[in-house]
């Protein structure tokens, strides 16, 4: 076995005790992962490709997240596009390799979850919805895109409806949602403009996430965070804030290509390089060896 080989399995024997030891996980993600498990919104992918060539002829989209934020000829063209991107990037899933790993990996300690991801993977996994907090919303709910009230819709009735009366690009306006306060347009819960309702679920959930940092206060916290950039504000600083804070925390980041870890917390800190698809398995091999 080569020695770079010998360093990242000790690498992942280290890891797997180091879950094993905590007294809870703190879990934060963001694109990285969803990447990892073949969902790259940034790529102009076959999957994409697939789903959204039309789209791809008529505005030139090389990737789903660019056309998240454009503007299109219709409502009914809109939702076109979002009613795809639901399905086959959430509702139409099944629960990959890496999140049932991940799962098993925490499942038997006290564990919550802090994501920029809006494709309910978390949930599918088998995690508790009542652990995860989804910062930028939900691709499988609805809210007014007016903004006018802050209840959130599931809409995978809605969806589904949609796709099944779909013609071509365009979705006949008697099945498009319209919001039951204002009968204004409805579009997803997730972060695209300034009118993202933090619903009843987010304010709770935010809530949930700070009650667990002071549960676990001086206890020994382990906190892993997976495929999120150095410059992410919402999840990664807090995290590096919060490792820097409690005494006994322990910080790991995963990140292919982009490990930072500030020099102030870098004693109590590990990085790992690669990807998340082969890592997380190996990991949970690990974890599952007998002590």
């Amino acid at each position: 076995m080569a020695e770079k080989e010998i360093i990242r399995m000790n690498q992942y024997k280290e890891i797997a005790d180091r879950i094993k030891a905590a007294d809870a996980v703190l879990i934060g993600a963001s694109n990285g992962l969803s990447i990892a498990e073949g969902y790259n919104i940034f790529a102009n992918d076959e999957r994409f490709s697939e789903y959204f060539a039309d789209f791809q002829r008529k505005y030139g989209f090389r990737s789903l997240l660019q056309g998240i934020f454009s503007n299109f000829t219709s409502e009914g063209e809109r939702w076109s596009y979002f009613s795809r991107m639901a399905y086959h990037y959430s509702f139409h899933t099944k629960p990959s390799e890496l999140m049932q790993a991940l799962y098993e990996l925490v499942k038997d300690k006290r564990h919550f979850v802090v994501t920029s991801n809006t494709d309910d993977h978390f949930a599918m996994a088998g995690f508790d919805r009542k652990n995860i907090f989804e910062l930028e919303g939900n691709m499988g709910e609805m809210q007014c895109a007016n903004g006018c009230h802050d209840t959130t819709y599931f809409s995978r009735d809605v969806i589904h409806a949609m796709l099944e009366h779909e013609e071509g690009m365009n979705i006949p306006e008697r099945y498009l949602p319209k919001c039951r306060k204002c009968g204004g347009a409805m579009q997803p819960h997730i972060q695209i403009d300034t009118n993202f309702v933090y619903d009843r679920i987010w304010r709770e959930r935010n809530r949930d996430y700070q009650s667990f940092i002071e549960t676990f206060h001086g206890k020994h916290l382990l906190i892993l965070e997976f495929g999120i950039g150095a410059r992410n504000q919402m999840i990664k600083a807090p995290f590096m804030k919060l490792a820097y804070s409690e005494p006994e925390a322990f910080y790991i980041t995963f990140n292919k290509g982009e490990v930072y870890i500030p020099e102030q917390i870098a004693e109590k800190s590990m990085g790992v390089d690669g990807d998340l698809a082969v890592i997380i398995p190996e990991i949970l091999k690990e974890y599952r060896q007998p002590v």
